[in-house]
């Protein structure tokens, strides 16, 4: 690999809105020859859905330095309805972000990033950017920014040169912002796919959808993704926990 072909930052890309807009974000910064995508799948009611946007975005963007990995552990271990087909994913709450949801996978990130430093360190990059959102979110445990600057820290102590650093350029933006920097940076949302539990018709009720719907209602938008005929646009009934409780 040459000198102009190096890689200079691995991207977290499930195929989600969030890390679309990361990606996006990622090539406008270094160029597409300098990214590589990583897709982790982990047997997520969606898998096969956000693989294919992963290799749709990944091909719209020019990224070809890609890395798809399945991670067994997480299904086995359950305790989500992602990943759990006795567990029901449930249609948005009146508070979204007000608790941690049935669907938050357990640790999750930690499985992602530790594939993403270890494929970063071979390829020789030196940034992972990942898509995790604190604001507007559904209050996930592991998009807190103390939660990657700890994962900073342990980089530094647990790799060859110590170097490594994770960015989350997302993290402080709310959705309907997120929605505003992708239009702006032409990322293709019609490629993207956040809906928890349907492959053809996103369902437009469980919090992913409502979160999505809502953010490109605030932006004046049409959301591009196709749902269901009975997914309208968001309601007042869905309204915002407390941006900074995670608990």
């Amino acid at each position: 690999m040459t000198d102009q072909q190096q890689i200079k930052t691995v991207v977290v890309l499930s195929g989600g809105m969030d890390s679309t807009v990361c990606a996006t974000l990622a090539v406008r910064e270094q160029g597409a020859e300098h990214v590589a995508a990583l897709h982790v799948s982990y047997g997520q009611r969606t898998e096969a859905r956000e693989q294919r946007a992963f290799g749709e975005i990944c091909d719209r963007l020019g990224i070809t330095r890609r890395l798809t990995v399945r991670n067994q552990a997480l299904s086995q271990i359950g305790g989500s309805a992602l990943t759990d087909a006795k567990l029901a994913v449930p249609e948005a709450g009146p508070e979204i972000g007000a608790a941690v949801p049935i669907t938050y996978v357990p640790f999750r990130n930690a499985h992602f990033l530790s594939v993403a430093v270890s494929w970063a360190e071979v390829v020789g990059a030196e940034t992972i950017y990942i898509g995790a959102v604190q604001q507007d979110s559904s209050g996930y445990p592991d998009c807190r920014p103390e939660y990657y600057e700890a994962f900073n820290q342990l980089i530094k102590a647990g790799t060859k040169e110590g170097t490594i650093q994770i960015k989350t350029p997302l993290i402080s933006l709310r959705k309907v912002e997120i929605v505003k920097l992708g239009l702006e940076l032409a990322a293709p949302f019609d490629l993207s796919w956040s809906c928890y539990s349907r492959e053809d018709n996103a369902c437009g009720v469980c919090e992913s959808c409502a979160l999505r719907l809502r953010a490109f209602e605030d932006a004046g938008m049409i959301d591009p993704i196709p749902y269901l005929p009975r997914a309208a646009a968001p309601t007042e009934q869905w309204t915002r926990g407390n941006p900074g409780t995670h608990r």
